[in-house]
């Protein structure tokens, strides 16, 4: 008997596949979420007033969304720590209590914008957000009672998967390939409008919710240190997904709004599937746009929520795992329960949404710089000498980084300032 059959490692091409995929998760799950409400709006802004010169900078936005949550994967893995305990561990309690605030605010700010998202779908199919919003939240809660991680993560990863209608939706949408191509060629920097909807993109690309989830989800999952390459695979594999869809919608609204309507509002789902109805026809705008949204809101919602709990969790000191008790860690699940919550009695409160999504949008672009200043240090200074990140590589990562905490403070500055 070979020594790889006596130890239990796969032998075969077909073994070794599937315990790769046997990995998967943590990184698609987070890249689906990142496509949230908020940002496939962005996207079909983007869309409407500038075509498809928004295609080529989504495209690019993927080797810099991968880079940045490869390294959540490799302290997880290394240390076997959120991304909060490495913090307080390192730079002390008073810079840990500081950034879990900020993600907890953040967290609250961006389940309403979920929620909002599935009442929009909710208004689609005539039901009232009162019912779609009531039972998402009850959905979700009793979702995170399961006591299972990876049954959390299957059922958040089937959810987030509607996204993927979208992709169709483009398509038949019947984008022209030789516009396609002269807005891959087109980069209109000059324009003050183009740069803020790039900032948008950009900005929106890393949020700092995703650094917590990802590295929680990592230890929480048990991943070892033979894992890493499959883990990266799973990163990598999710930040190809989440931008195509990205991509999808950019091209589908560029394909029919952007071209009859560019200055058509699309701040809301009704107004974005409204504008489709014309090309897509009302029972393929809602199916396709409405089930895309419905299933980005809730995969997001999910993340969110939980991101917020560990990271909570792991500041403060508590048992934090969706694999315990409920009378284990009774202060983890109160926090979940509490944010789904305090989302959806924001979402019935009759607030402007609109202001408390551009206000939650300040606060990632403004966290941005905290988050990922954090997660470079930790990255030079805690992991293992040969898991560190060392010449060109260190020196691209960090410019990456630089990159999109630019565009998130100049995001959040023309928010403020408008």
């Amino acid at each position: 008997m070979e020594a790889s059959d006596q130890i239990g490692l796969p032998t075969t091409p077909l073994r070794r596949l599937l315990s790769v995929f046997a990995i998967f998760g943590p990184g698609i799950i987070v890249m689906l979420a990142n496509t949230d409400a908020g940002c496939i709006i962005t996207a079909a802004q983007s869309g409407a007033e500038w075509g498809y010169a928004m295609v080529l900078p989504q495209l690019l936005l993927i080797p810099i969304v991968y880079v940045v949550q490869e390294i959540t994967v490799r302290l997880g893995i290394a240390t076997g720590k959120g991304h909060g305990d490495l913090i307080r561990d390192r730079f002390g309690t008073k810079w840990a209590y500081f950034s879990v605030t900020t993600l907890f605010l953040s967290a609250v700010g961006a389940l309403v914008t979920e929620f909002a998202g599935i009442a929009g779908v909710g208004e689609l199919f005539n039901i009232s957000p009162r019912y779609s919003v009531s039972l998402a939240t009850v959905f979700l809660i009793a979702l995170g009672f399961t006591g299972s991680y990876k049954r959390v993560e299957r059922i958040g990863i089937a959810l987030g998967l509607f996204e993927l209608l979208l992709i169709p939706g483009a398509i038949l949408a019947h984008p022209k390939g030789q516009a396609v191509w002269a807005g891959l060629q087109t980069i209109p920097l000059h324009n003050a409008s183009y740069v803020y909807l790039l900032a948008a993109n950009v900005g929106a690309v890393i949020m700092p919710w995703m650094i917590f989830y990802q590295q929680s989800a990592v230890v929480d999952r048990g991943l070892q240190r033979k894992d890493l390459r499959a883990a990266r695979l799973d990163t990598a594999v999710g930040s190809v997904l989440t931008q195509v869809v990205m991509i999808a919608v950019v091209v589908m609204i560029a394909a029919t709004v952007g071209t009859v309507n560019p200055s058509q509002a699309l701040n809301n789902v009704p107004q974005i599937a409204n504008g489709l109805v014309p090309f897509l026809g009302r029972s393929g705008a809602k199916v396709i746009f409405g089930l895309g949204m419905l299933g980005a809101s809730f995969v997001a919602a999910l993340v969110v929520s939980l991101a917020g709990a560990w990271g909570i969790g792991e500041v403060v000191g508590f048992q934090h795992s969706v694999n315990s008790r409920v009378r284990d860690a009774k202060w983890f699940y109160l926090i979940y329960t509490l944010v789904h919550i305090g989302g959806a009695a924001l979402v019935f409160s009759g607030m402007n949404l609109v202001n408390l999504s551009v206000d939650t949008e300040v606060m990632n672009a403004l966290l941005l710089p905290v988050v990922l200043g954090f997660l470079l240090l930790l990255e030079s200074r805690v992991l293992p000498v040969e898991w560190r990140m060392r010449g060109f590589n260190k020196a691209l990562v960090w410019s990456l980084s630089f990159i999109v905490m630019a565009f998130g403070g100049y995001m959040a500055f023309r928010l403020v300032a408008a």
